[in-house]
């Protein structure tokens, strides 16, 4: 954006629809932000489902990657149902080491035909974060990877395996949200329900406790609370959780 130029203002995301998936490659991905929309959203009445596509095994320096599976899938489910969702599910990609590709395709357009939602929530699988620091891999080969299968998902000529699984075609998505791009165009408005957020990422706390303070270690509150507050001049002065929308 050019310099002196303000930045345009936020359109809601659409609230007509009833269920969603947000698919994430590692523990504490959804957490950063996007769980406080998706509180607001179970609040609503609205079926939210969480799918990560690894157990975040590499994540804590130190902890064996098998113990560390455990710990961060519980906190995961633990964090999840701070904010109303109770449907968690793994893939068991290898930590740090996602590839992009048509295995991690089929699982994802699986779990879109077994689940049917209308809406999807992802990372951002742009090069860097919004700030100039660098995104991983994971992040980068996963989002996209959702973004591709969810046009997999209607076309049942694209992995037609899933037929003999049973998984007819769905091409109910209307739109994938990406969590974390620099690049917002719609927003959520988090007021009543950012601390129901910042409880969910609490909830990584032997993840968090092995990060820096400016990535949110210790006290998640400052970290996801000035995040949302930043874009609240764009978004009718509430405090507010941003996506890229992009319409499949």
């Amino acid at each position: 954006m050019p310099e002196g130029e303000e930045a345009a203002p936020l359109r809601p995301v659409p609230e007509d629809w009833s269920r969603l998936l947000a698919v994430a490659a590692h523990p504490d991905d959804l957490e950063y932000g996007a769980a406080s929309a998706v509180a607001r959203w179970t609040s609503q009445g609205k079926d939210v489902r969480y799918l990560l596509a690894t157990r975040g095994e590499a994540g804590i320096d130190g902890l064996d990657p098998a113990e560390c599976a455990v710990v961060r899938e519980q906190e995961e489910r633990d964090g999840a149902a701070e904010v109303g969702v109770h449907h968690v599910e793994f893939l068991d990609h290898r930590d740090g080491v996602i590839e992009y590709g048509l295995p991690l395709r089929r699982d994802i357009c699986r779990a879109i035909r077994r689940h049917r939602p209308e809406l999807l929530i992802t990372i951002s699988f742009e090069l860097t974060w919004p700030g100039g620091h660098l995104n991983m891999a994971d992040h980068r080969h996963l989002g996209v990877a959702v973004l591709d299968a969810a046009r997999d998902a209607g076309n049942r000529w694209i992995f037609p395996e899933l037929l003999d699984e049973g998984l007819e075609p769905w091409s109910g998505v209307r739109m994938v949200l990406v969590s974390g791009s620099p690049t917002p165009t719609h927003a959520v408005d988090v007021t009543a329900s950012l601390d129901a957020g910042v409880a969910s990422l609490r909830r990584h706390a032997r993840y968090l406790a092995g990060l820096p303070p400016s990535a949110a270690g210790g006290d998640p509150e400052p970290f996801l609370r000035g995040a949302a507050e930043s874009l609240a001049p764009r978004f009718g002065g509430r405090p507010a959780v941003g996506f890229e929308a992009i319409l499949i």
